[in-house]
């Protein structure tokens, strides 16, 4: 393809993307058992092939369980075998800010290194040092740890390739939202305090190639969300919400393609997910709101693209997901919607099994929706336009941390703890 989008971001709409689907669904996505970023290959949590259990507990269907020293809300990701994570440890002042690699099969730890070495800071109760996912592409892994700085590590043996510490900002609540690995460059917003932007660095030197403020006037910048990259027209963009705005960007040059606002929201959190020409977007707080909007707009597009928004029971926290049709979001409290993805319609809402919150964003595997909350229940539901609880299953063990599917199960992380569950 003449951009190289090369994975699936929702279902097909046209012939020509049907067939980059099933060629796609045929060779490399498939093929593999990896989960290599957030939201895994598909960016949107999906697995487009796994055959994983849909029952377990803190004893049965556990392959293993190995500790993680340190404080961390990052999913982990999977690539060749290999486990990847990033965590913070402290020592007295200092904040050691690492990546650490472990074995799949056993769960034994390959190796650890420190990437930054920072003073502690104060962050959100809810929040961790090393709460970005890490992206591994090629043998290389990508840590980012927001305006602490942002590494490329040997994901063989841990060398540490590049760093970049170029893009300071006053950070609010610490760092969050993950970044994005598309083509040549990896994104990411700066959404802090004051004076909001967003960058792309050359995968291969760590250089900024671009960095461009966000130029939205509200109350509260601040906010965490994961850049989502689309294609329209044949032609790239990059979705990237932020406080009061989501933003669409051309990739090469960072210029704006349109944006859609939406007032006073803050602390965004969710990344959106894209289907049939449209991205599906939360507000933040203080009211969350859901806007699906159409792509094809140049310039501000508020009062010219929305198709339909809603704002009972959205998430602020957890991203959403679609599967056939059927857009699925689960609110903070635990409250499951399922709209129709194109009109809005609401086929029901019903409420989820999880007591600790729903910070994690659910996956699709199996034919099957995965919900995990923080005290570490997950709840399994088959798609469609009627609620259906497939099963209940309780690991006890506190975490904020989403879901990484492999081929056979899932990678779980916990407060200290990664779980491996399998048959």
């Amino acid at each position: 393809m003449e951009y190289g989008f090369d994975r699936v971001v929702g279902m097909p709409s046209t012939p020509y993307t049907l067939l980059i689907y099933v060629t796609l669904s045929a060779s490399s996505i498939i093929a593999k058992a990896d989960w290599p970023e957030f939201r895994g290959s598909s960016y949107a949590g999906h697995a487009l092939k796994s055959n994983v259990p849909l029952q377990w507990s803190s004893r049965d269907n556990i392959r293993w369980k190995a500790g993680v020293p340190g404080n961390a809300w990052s999913p982990p990701v999977v690539a060749g075998g290999h486990i990847f994570v990033t965590t913070a440890t402290t020592n007295q002042n200092d904040l050691s800010l690492q990546a650490r690699c472990y074995d799949l099969a056993s769960g034994a730890q390959i190796w650890e290194r420190e990437a930054f070495k920072v003073e502690d800071g104060r962050i959100h109760k809810k929040n961790s040092h090393a709460s970005p996912s890490p992206i591994h592409e090629n043998g290389r892994l990508y840590v980012h740890f927001g305006h602490n700085g942002t590494a490329c590590i040997d994901a063989r043996d841990g060398k540490v390739l590049w760093k970049q510490t170029g893009l300071p900002y006053k950070p609010v609540h610490g760092n969050g939202g993950s970044p994005l690995l598309f083509e040549n460059q990896l994104f990411f917003s700066c959404d802090g305090a004051e004076a909001p932007f967003v960058a792309a660095l050359d995968k291969y030197t760590g250089r900024v190639v671009w960095k461009i403020p966000r130029n939205v006037e509200v109350s509260r910048p601040f906010s965490f969300s994961t850049p989502l990259p689309i294609e329209v027209d044949g032609k790239p963009q990059i979705i990237i919400p932020g406080s009061g705005a989501v933003v669409a960007y051309n990739p090469k040059e960072g210029n704006e393609i349109w944006r859609f606002r939406y007032g006073e929201g803050y602390s965004v959190v969710p990344r959106p997910v894209y289907y049939n020409g449209m991205v599906y977007v939360c507000s933040g707080f203080n009211q969350a709101n859901l806007f699906a909007i159409r792509v094809d707009g140049r310039g501000d597009v508020t009062d010219t693209h929305l198709a339909w928004s809603e704002q009972k029971t959205i998430p602020k926290e957890s991203s959403p997901i679609i599967v056939d049709d059927q857009l699925y979001l689960n609110d903070d409290k635990g409250v499951l919607t399922c709209f129709d993805a194109a009109t809005g319609a609401v086929h029901y809402r019903e409420r989820l099994d999880g007591k600790g919150g729903y910070s994690a964003s659910p996956v699709f595997a199996s034919g099957h929706l995965f919900f995990h909350s923080g005290d570490g229940t997950t709840t399994v539901i088959k798609p469609g336009k009627n609620f259906e609880k497939v099963a209940e299953n309780k690991l006890n063990a506190f975490g904020l941390s989403s879901l990484a599917v492999i081929g056979d199960g899932f990678i779980v992380r916990t407060e200290a703890h990664l779980w491996r569950i399998g048959e």
